[in-house]
């Protein structure tokens, strides 16, 4: 078992995420003791009997004084208030960092309010499932996923590596990415294939009644799959497409025009085109099998 790492880490929201980091911190001794904070009661109440944590707090001001690490947790339209609270709280030294999945906002609406005299890192592990709350989380949630850490221009490399270790303990993958990057990147891989799902979903819940049954009792693999993205968080996902609009708007215009295409394809019965598209469509999946991330 590693020696810890941080004496004090507070955790600003306690779901899926906030409350995987706390088990998983634990499992590999990385801090002395865990600070949970949360504006949801029924949160506070369910993470303290799940004994996540050694104190707990309404109030995220509070939760973060004397912490050497705080990792945000929360919904990114959330950001500028949390910072709010927390900014004339945080100690010297300490190291701030979040779970966003969108990082240029995360720059614009958080970095101005904190401090000098801390370390600001964003970071997003690209990890999750479909379900929330404290009870969701789980301390393998990480192992073999990628952590993305977005520091600013000049953030302390020492405070940057300190970090990486952090979450390879835990069992990531660590990535440094620029956030305007990052944010390119991730609005193909995660914001579009969730935008995709909502859609095909909302589709089928505006068909007639039967039709809608039968959509249900017969879901094959595929529907059942879009079923289960479009289960997730609905206030993060609507942060999300808002803070990175941008990007999914690009990214959703090349899309449509793939569609066109695909759509084109199938009018006028040019299969060896459809054939071609879907043979390289099936090598991406072989290479993310390779690459351990199926």
């Amino acid at each position: 078992m590693s020696e810890p790492q941080f004496n004090k880490l507070a955790l600003i929201g306690i779901g899926l995420i906030g409350s995987s980091i706390a088990r998983a911190a634990r499992k590999h001794n990385l801090v002395k003791s865990i600070v949970i904070a949360d504006s949801s009661a029924e949160a506070l109440k369910e993470a303290e009997a799940l004994k996540l944590g050694d104190a707990y707090h309404a109030d995220a001001g509070a939760a973060v004084r004397d912490a050497d690490l705080i990792i945000i947790c929360v919904p990114i339209g959330a950001y500028a208030e949390i910072g709010q609270a927390i900014a004339l709280n945080l100690k010297s030294g300490a190291i701030v960092s979040d779970v966003g999945s969108v990082k240029q906002a995360v720059v614009r609406d958080l970095g101005p309010l904190l401090p000098d005299h801390v370390h600001f890192i964003p970071g997003h592990p690209v990890a999750g499932t479909e379900h929330s709350g404290p009870k969701a989380g789980f301390a393998e949630l990480f192992e073999g996923r990628w952590q993305i850490l977005a520091p600013v221009p000049g953030t302390d490399e020492q405070a940057v590596g300190k970090l990486a270790a952090f979450w390879r303990v835990m069992g990531s993958n660590v990535e440094v990415m620029e956030p305007m990057h990052h944010d390119q990147v991730l609005a193909i891989t995660s914001h579009l294939p969730h935008l995709i799902a909502y859609t095909i979903v909302g589709t089928a819940t505006g068909l007639e009644g039967s039709t809608q049954r039968e959509v249900i009792k017969f879901s094959a693999s595929g529907f059942r799959d879009f079923t289960r993205i479009a289960a997730s968080n609905p206030i993060m996902w609507r942060d999300i497409f808002l803070n990175n609009r941008e990007a999914v708007l690009e990214m959703l215009g090349r899309f449509n025009e793939d569609l066109t295409a695909l759509q084109r394809a199938i009018r006028w019965g040019e299969g060896e085109k459809l054939e071609e598209w879907f043979t390289r469509t099936r090598a991406v999946r072989r290479s993310i099998i390779d690459a351990k991330q199926a």
